[in-house]
């Protein structure tokens, strides 16, 4: 075990002296998509924290869970936890806006399609329509209908 310790913390020690393409490699190998930044340290930090929770094991829910609460408290940034709405597969949802009617159809993988475009949330197709920033469940009134449902 202890000689994992020691691979794992030398692996990790050795990613400030890779160069970049073979930080990205590493990257490749633990997340599906690389970050929309260059950040070395970010990436750094990343897959170091990937190598530890390979070789470890990763948080635990529960403390996960406490982590984000305690962040949360103490933090100064609001936060808006999304709202816990389940839209079945084949759902159509209608809203009147700017003199018409607009009809949204839920995918079963989890798109939402609107004129034959597909989206990948309700809030960018009520952006789309709206042409600005929109929750989309409460432009389709479904926040009102989770209020109501507590």
């Amino acid at each position: 075990m202890q000689s994992q310790e020691k691979s794992v913390a030398a692996q990790v020690a050795a990613l400030p002296n890779l160069d970049m393409k073979e930080l990205w490699a590493l990257w490749d190998q633990y997340f599906p998509r690389r970050p929309g930044h260059h950040n070395r340290d970010y990436v750094e930090a990343r897959v170091a924290y990937k190598i530890q929770e390979e070789a470890f094991g990763g948080v635990k829910p529960e403390v996960r869970k406490q982590y984000l609460q305690i962040g949360e408290a103490n933090s100064k940034i609001k936060f808006r936890r999304p709202a816990d709405i389940h839209i079945v597969p084949g759902t159509v949802l209608l809203r009147d806006f700017g003199d018409r009617e607009h009809r949204v159809l839920a995918l079963a993988d989890g798109l939402y399609e609107y004129e034959g475009r597909r989206y990948k949330s309700l809030s960018a197709v009520a952006r789309h329509i709206t042409g600005t920033p929109w929750s989309g469940p409460l432009f389709f009134g479904l926040g009102k209908y989770q209020k109501g449902a507590k």
